[in-house]
Order: C-alpha cells, then sequence, then structure tokens
C-alpha cells in the first residue's frame, strides 16, 4: 500500500500540523463546496433549462462526488470541534464494515480481494465514529492504490487486550522500505516506491492519520506485510459505548444463516450485507457452485455458453464463487455442506461436510430457507442408468454436453413436455441429435391453452422433433448405459434420456423441523416471506406462492419469482416491511426461432377459479409489415365476460411476444379491462411495433367479441366440427396466389373483392366459416354477409395462421 505520506524538505514539523491543516482547509472548503452542490442541484432540477440524458448522467455524477466531499468536509469539522466534552466512542467493527463497502465496487472492477477479517466484535474503541471512518479511509485508500489488479487487500479487527483493540490493514502493494517507513508518517513525506509508481498523492494522509490516532491515545506503526505489500497496525483505546454503556444488549453482530446458494439464498445475502453490513452472514450449499443461472443451462448444452464460468459470473465477468462472496460480499461460504437438523429451540442449525462427514452448529439469530426443488425422478426400471440425467444442475449439463461430444448421443429422449424439455430440444437439435418428446399428458406446455400449445408442438415437428403425447413411460432399458425408453405404445431408442418431469419442493428440512407446509406441499409462508417460525424465512422454489388473479396457493418455481423473494425476505429480517405480493406465472422460453410466453391465467384455470373466460387469437406481424423483419407473432387474449377484465395472454410465434406479454402482465397486475388495454399509450415507430400494437388490436377484437359485433370460432372447434362431418362451409377470402399457396382441406376460395359480386353462390340455409391468412379480411367477409342476410356466419379466429391441424401447401 504504499504510501501516500511522503517527501518533506520540512523538518521537525509537528504532527499536529496536519490536523489543524486539514481543519483549516475544510474551513475554507465548507462554503464553496456547498454552493457547487447547490448550482449542481438546480441543474439537475433543469430550472436551468432542459438537459440531455448524457448531461444529466455527468452531473449526477458530479453531484454524488461533491456529496461525498461535503460528508468529508462534515468529517473533518466533526473530528477538530467536537459537540460534546465526552469522550466519544465507536464500534471498530461496525465502522471497518461500512468503510470497506464503500470500496467494495472498485475493487471488484480492478478484481482486487479486500477481506474484511473481525475477530471481535462489538469493539469499542476511544474515538468518533467520523474520526474513526476518516482514518480507515485514508488507510484503505492508500492500500487501494497502491495495489495492482488482482491483487489482495485485508482489513483486521480484533480485541487484543481488554485494554487494546487493534487494526490491521494489509495489501500486496509496493511495500514500504525499511529505511522509510519512521519517515513515512512525516507530512508531505513520500517513499522512493511511492514517488515511482506514478500515483497520485502529496504525502499528507498518513501524517493526518497518525496525528488522528496519538490524540486520541492509539498509535500506528508501518511494516511489510504477509501479502506482500504494506502493513499498517493501529492500536486503540478499548472503551465502553458511548453514554456509559457496557455493552450490554448490545450482544454480538447478527447473525443470518442461509440454507440454499443457487439463486434466492445469494440474494438475501447479498441484500442483507447492504442494508446491515455489520450482520454476519452465512450461506450453506450442499454443491460446490454457487449462484448460478440454472436457466441458462440448455445454452450451455448447446455452446451457445462456451464456458460454465459463465454461468456463475456477474456481468462484469467476475466469478460468483465462495471467494467472490467472501471478499466482494463479506459472506461466509460453506459448500459441499449439508443442513440436517434445524434446532428452533435454541435457534442452531446442524451441518455435515460432505467431504468428511464432520458434524457440528451453526448458531442463527435468523435463518433463510432457499433449499429449492428437486427433480421428479420416477420410480421405474432402470432409471438408475448410465447416460440418463434430469439438467437440474451444471453436473448434469456437463454429462451431457460430454456424451454429446463424444458423439454418443445419436437419440436422445426427453421424458416429459415442459419447460425444460421444449427449451432443450434446439441445442439438441444443433448437436445432430435426433429428438423425441414423450409427455404422458394430452399436450406439451400445459401452461399453455391447447390450441396454443399444439402450434408449438407444430413448430417442433417443422423442425425434427418428434412429438409423442398420451404416452406413458414405463421403463429404460440397456445393459450398462441406457439404450431405449419403454412406453406403451412400444420401445424408443435413447442413448441419452433427459428427465423433465418437473420438479418438487425440497422441503424435508423445514418438515422435520415442524414448519408449516401449503396445500401444494411447499413451505408457507406469508407476503413478507416468513414461515410459521417468526425467526426462520423462505424464498425460491421450497416455497408456495399465492396466485394474483385468484388469491389461491399455487406452485410455480421460476428464477425471477426466486430472487424478488430473496429481495423481500432480506429487507424483512433487517427490520425494514416489504411485501410478495404474489405471482402472475408469467413464463417466456425459446423454441427454435420462436418466442413462446405466457402471462395470468390460460381458459381451463380461469374457469376453475370462477371466471367466464372469453378468448381470442389474433395473428399480426410485430412491426409494420412493409419492413423486411416485420415477423408474425400469434396471440391469445383471456377476458372475463361479465368485468371485461383481462384474465390472461399467451404469444407464440418469431415476433417479439416478450415484451407483449410483459406488457400485459403489468395490465394484470393493474386490474385493467380489455378497454383500457387498448387504449394504452404504447410506443409506436415501424422498426418496433404497426401503429396499432399487437397487443391494442388483440383487445379490440376481445371487446368486439364481447360487445357481439365480432362472432368468431377458434379452430379447435371447427376441427371438432369437421371430424363430425357437420355441415359447414369453409369460406376462404384471401386471394388466388395466397389460397394456391396454402390452404384448408375442403375450403371454397371466393376473393374478398369478388364477395359481394358473388353472394348468390352461397347457401343461406348452412353454417359458413370465414377466414383469410390472419382472418383480418375474414372479419370482413363476416360483415359483408351479415349485411346481406346471411345470419349463420361465424369468422375463424387466427386463420390460417393460427390453423395447428393439417393444410394443403403448393398447386
Amino acid at each position: 500500500m504504499a504510501k501516500d505520506s511522503t517527501s518533506s524538505s520540512v523538518s521537525g514539523a509537528s504532527h499536529e500540523e496536519p490536523l489543524h491543516f486539514a481543519a483549516l482547509v475544510a474551513h475554507q472548503l465548507k462554503s464553496p463546496v456547498a454552493a457547487a452542490s447547490s448550482l449542481i442541484k438546480t441543474l439537475l432540477g433543469e430550472y436551468a433549462g432542459r438537459l440531455t440524458p448524457q448531461q444529466k448522467d455527468l452531473l449526477t455524477k458530479a453531484d454524488r462526488r461533491i456529496e461525498e466531499a461535503v460528508d468529508t468536509v462534515r468529517r473533518m469539522l466533526m473530528i477538530m470541534h467536537p459537540h460534546s466534552e465526552t469522550p466519544q466512542t465507536a464500534d471498530a467493527a461496525a465502522t471497518a464494515r461500512r468503510v470497506s463497502a464503500t470500496w467494495q465496487d472498485e475493487c471488484a472492477r480492478r478484481q482486487v480481494a479486500l477481506d474484511v477479517v473481525i475477530r471481535s466484535e462489538p469493539a469499542w474503541v476511544n474515538l468518533s465514529s467520523e474520526a474513526l471512518t476518516e482514518v480507515l479511509q485514508a488507510l484503505l485508500s492508500n492500500a487501494v492504490k497502491y495495489t495492482p489488479d488482482h491483487g489482495r487487500i485485508r482489513l483486521t479487527v480484533a480485541s487484543e487486550t481488554p485494554e487494546t483493540v487493534a487494526l490491521h490493514v494489509e495489501d500486496s502493494g509496493i511495500g514500504i522500505p525499511e529505511s522509510a517507513r519512521e519517515r513515512i508518517f512525516e507530512p508531505f513525506f513520500r517513499s522512493s516506491r511511492a514517488r515511482a509508481s506514478d500515483r497520485p498523492g502529496v504525502g499528507l494522509g498518513l501524517a493526518f492519520v497518525k496525528t488522528v490516532l496519538e490524540a486520541h491515545g492509539g498509535r500506528i506503526r508501518a511494516d511489510t506485510s504477509e501479502l506482500g505489500g504494506a502493513a499498517f497496525h493501529l492500536a486503540l483505546p478499548a472503551a465502553a459505548p458511548a453514554g456509559g454503556d457496557t455493552g450490554a444488549g448490545q450482544g454480538p453482530r447478527p447473525r443470518v444463516v442461509i440454507i440454499g446458494g443457487v439463486a434466492a439464498g445469494p440474494k438475501v445475502a447479498a441484500k442483507v450485507i447492504r442494508m446491515r453490513p455489520e450482520t454476519e452472514v452465512t450461506i450453506i450449499e450442499r454443491g460446490d457452485l454457487l449462484s448460478y443461472a440454472g436457466c441458462g443451462l440448455p445454452y450451455y448444452v448447446s455452446g451457445v455458453v462456451r464456458d460454465q464460468k459463465q454461468l456463475l459470473a456477474t456481468p462484469l465477468g467476475v466469478v460468483r464463487d465462495s471467494v467472490f462472496f467472501q471478499n466482494v460480499k463479506n459472506v461466509r461460504i460453506w459448500s459441499r455442506t449439508e443442513a440436517v437438523e434445524l434446532d428452533r429451540a435454541t435457534r442452531r442449525v446442524r451441518i455435515r461436510r460432505l467431504d468428511n462427514g464432520e458434524e457440528s452448529w451453526i448458531p442463527y439469530d435468523k435463518l433463510v430457507l432457499a433449499t429449492g426443488a428437486r427433480p421428479i425422478v420416477p420410480d421405474l426400471p432402470g432409471v438408475h442408468l448410465r447416460n440418463l440425467f434430469t439438467l437440474h444442475g451444471v453436473r448434469d449439463a456437463e454429462g451431457i454436453r460430454a456424451a454429446l461430444a463424444e458423439g454418443r448421443a445419436r437419440d436422445v429422449v426427453l421424458v416429459g413436455g415442459g419447460l425444460i424439455a421444449v427449451e432443450m430440444t434446439k441445442a439438441l437439435a444443433h448437436r445432430g441429435c435426433r429428438v423425441t418428446i414423450v409427455e404422458k399428458q394430452d399436450q406439451i406446455l400445459r401452461m399453455f391453452d391447447p390450441d396454443m400449445s399444439l402450434l408449438i408442438e407444430r413448430h417442433l415437428e417443422a423442425h425434427g422433433i418428434r412429438v409423442c403425447t398420451g404416452v406413458r413411460v414405463l421403463g429404460f432399458r440397456g445393459r450398462d448405459a441406457v439404450e431405449a425408453v419403454q412406453t406403451d405404445r412400444g420401445d424408443l431408442p435413447a442413448d441419452l434420456v433427459i428427465l423433465s418431469a418437473g420438479v418438487r419442493p425440497e422441503t424435508s428440512l423445514a418438515e422435520r423441523a415442524g414448519l408449516e407446509l401449503g396445500v401444494t406441499g411447499a413451505i408457507r409462508t406469508d407476503a413478507r416471506m416468513c414461515t410459521s417460525d417468526p425467526d426462520i424465512y423462505a424464498v425460491g422454489d421450497c416455497v408456495e406462492c399465492v396466485h394474483r388473479l385468484t388469491g389461491r396457493p399455487c406452485y410455480v418455481p421460476l428464477g425471477s419469482t426466486a430472487n424478488k423473494q430473496g429481495r423481500t425476505a432480506a429487507i424483512n429480517l433487517c427490520g425494514g416491511n416489504d411485501i410478495f405480493p404474489g405471482i402472475l406465472g408469467t413464463t417466456i422460453c425459446n423454441v427454435f426461432d420462436y418466442c413462446v410466453a405466457r402471462t395470468g391465467l390460460n381458459e381451463a384455470e380461469a374457469r376453475e377459479a370462477g371466471f367466464d373466460p372469453v378468448s381470442v387469437l389474433v395473428p399480426a406481424p410485430d412491426r409494420e409489415h412493409f419492413l423486411p423483419e416485420a415477423r408474425l407473432l400469434m396471440l391469445k387474449l383471456i377476458a372475463d365476460r361479465h368485468t371485461r377484465r383481462l384474465l390472461g395472454a399467451q404469444a407464440v410465434g418469431p415476433g417479439q411476444g416478450d415484451k407483449r406479454v410483459d406488457v400485459a402482465a403489468v395490465a394484470l397486475t393493474a386490474g385493467l379491462t380489455v378497454d383500457e388495454l387498448a387504449q394504452l399509450d404504447l410506443g409506436y415507430a415501424p422498426p418496433y411495433a404497426p401503429a396499432m400494437d399487437n397487443l391494442i388490436t388483440a383487445a379490440n377484437v376481445a371487446r368486439n367479441k364481447l360487445d357481439g359485433v365480432f362472432e368468431g370460432i377458434p379452430p379447435a372447434e371447427v376441427w371438432e366440427k369437421l371430424k363430425r362431418k357437420e355441415d359447414i362451409l369453409l369460406l376462404d377470402v384471401s386471394t388466388p396466389m395466397e389460397y394456391e399457396r396454402e390452404r384448408l382441406p375442403g375450403s371454397r376460395l371466393i376473393p374478398l373483392g369478388a364477395l359481394r359480386s358473388r353472394l348468390d353462390e352461397l347457401p343461406r340455409d348452412r353454417d359458413i366459416v370465414t377466414f383469410c391468412t390472419l382472418s383480418i379480411r375474414g372479419y370482413e367477409a363476416a360483415l359483408i354477409l351479415r349485411a346481406a342476410g346471411f345470419s349463420r356466419v361465424r369468422v375463424m379466429e387466427g386463420g390460417i395462421a393460427m390453423w395447428p391441424y393439417e393444410k394443403i401447401t403448393g398447386p
């Protein structure tokens, strides 16, 4: 660290000089700094004119730095002119944590490890909090300044004797020559190494530090650190807290123990440390990987994510391993450690190290269960054969990648048609695999309505994926590795099997401790994420949620939900009052080039909840049709017939469905009707959306249907009528060219432009279903027919674009 205290030709200078000089500077700076702060705030308020975003950003940064300067001046003046004759005290441990936290971002940016080791807490010293803050700021500033990237800094607080508290600031920087260690505290002195480093400095910082310490009965000395750089050892007189409190009732710093370190657990830890840096936070994790992006595993298997470390890294590329959490977050990590018992009466957790079987107890003040979920592994013959995975962690992903890389996976069977299976298909197909999805239910992705799910199935089949619904798996056959999947429809060859039948909440620890579970089998919490024990919180995939539309318990494990719950729990266990209001079940995934997304309720869920759902299918380009990048987006909206309130939205197609479903989620949260949704002031520009956004168009179609202006019939109902051989006329009003390119079996073509002149060709005693590619012209045709006296006319919703059954293509 070196040593921002340097070269002076001023001999015999008093150690009080830096302190008096600093006080003089502080007095002189107080007024101009405050004036500059006022001027910048005036500019930020745009009282002097509008600002560009870049100008506002720069002024905000300048205002932040001036606030730091104001705080420094304020502390300097408080040091020189304390408001009380009573000796002031500070908790060195809490101050060390608080000050070090201000340097964590800078250290993380340069990948410098900043360790804070607290061996005694609280550690009261005979020094004001302001003075100790300035001392530590000066020492850490030097350490950061003179430590190279990828280096290390350590700040230690310990009560060495009943009368003394010791602080040590060490680094792996340029160090201090032995010959300069005495002079390093002289005003304006800089060591030869400091001068050669071309780091800025005038040599007053350490002189100031020594003067402050000695004025309060402390001392400081410089040495060489075992880290390779400089070490500064401070000794301060121990003291009782201000006001004569002996510390009774203060107790040790609060202890938070978190069980689970994948998504929600690390989120809790990070937020707790931000709110209460003095908290002792411990994460207990069975595995050896922390805070990884589980939803990114399909992309790791496909090779889009090349290195598993990318799944563990921050957006800046810093790997979130145990070292990261200790150095940056000051969180203690017990990896490869299992929590085996909760003793709620004494508030402690029994843990077992998986490496050696050693057991011990960890006390807690607050406990957070983030135990996640476990994959459903069916109890079937052969389920333990080699090359059978669940993709529930990085280790499974590594096994799948290895099998693919070695060419041992030509035939791959995905058991279960949930999100994991569907999203994995692209990765496997791109690796040259023959892929089959086996689903025992009558559709894949059951969170979607059957008509939308069928569109996804057809898209998968168009990319060579075999989809077998209504098929039960009976077992797995093979000698050592899996060779076939046995089903009630016959055997399927398989070199690799991925079980994707869903997950169950991991609640065994909570159950043994007597915590209350919900009706879904997950841990029941209140809106503050607190369990039936007021000192235990639960977050993430082990927790039961409440659906915001129905108010009923539900279980929808998602990483987004886990992170939000983690933040809520952290705020509340730190004494705040935050609420997690529930979920809408918003889900999105990528299926080859299709965006597949939904939010709210599907039709079956809406009926089961007591609503009277009305749905519409509306396909359209996701931006102005005349742009070459326009892509088809197929939307489905669901509303309540009586209140007209929006109940759900589903999107399928290559167009941008994500933003439409996100807007729908906001509308659901606000309780908007389709009438209000249709009037939203959404952004318009041809490259981003049509003038009437897809969501607004769909809302207007729903309004027309609710008002009786639009009489639609979904493709599924048309298909059922055709299967029953009902007497209906499928009237296609597309152009002849469109009809030649793609048409429905048994349909009749009358282009919309010719319809008025050919009305006499149509029967008035039959059901007529009008449609075109998107059914926009089908709607116009229905209006023409009704105006001409045809009473049995309906429009096929979604048109040919959303017809998921047999089509005829070509001449």
